[in-house]
């Protein structure tokens, strides 16, 4: 089973940036789908960007244009480069792999704490 350990979260002013990075488990990296979801406070977890082996990104309206997806699989690591960032980007923000079933996963990691307030 893979394990993913996520980092880079942090207070920020809105407007700002950060970029969250994910590390995997496991000798598999270069073949999965993988994605950035996040949980508003009270609210269940939402997909925020989807990124394929090759590279090929999908991202949900709310965040087009300020977020980016990206991976590096010599390194087993996916990140998310978050600009323009808004208060409504405040979220513990998770990776995971992607599949068509992810809103039934149980297994979320401890995730990274993004916080955007002025």
């Amino acid at each position: 089973q893979v394990q993913f350990v996520e980092s880079g979260g942090d207070l920020v002013q809105p407007g700002g940036s950060l970029r969250l990075s994910c590390v995997a488990s496991g000798n598999i990296f270069g073949l999965l789908h993988l994605g950035w979801f996040r949980t508003p406070p009270g609210e269940h977890h939402t997909l925020v960007a989807r990124i394929s082996p090759v590279g090929l990104a999908d991202y949900d309206d709310s965040v087009k244009g300020r977020f980016t997806i990206s991976r590096d699989n010599t390194k087993n690591t996916v990140y998310l480069q978050m600009n323009n960032l808004k208060p409504e980007d405040t979220a513990v923000y998770h990776c995971h792999l992607y599949t068509d079933s992810w809103e039934k996963y149980t297994d979320w990691g401890q995730g990274t704490q993004v916080t955007v307030s002025s």
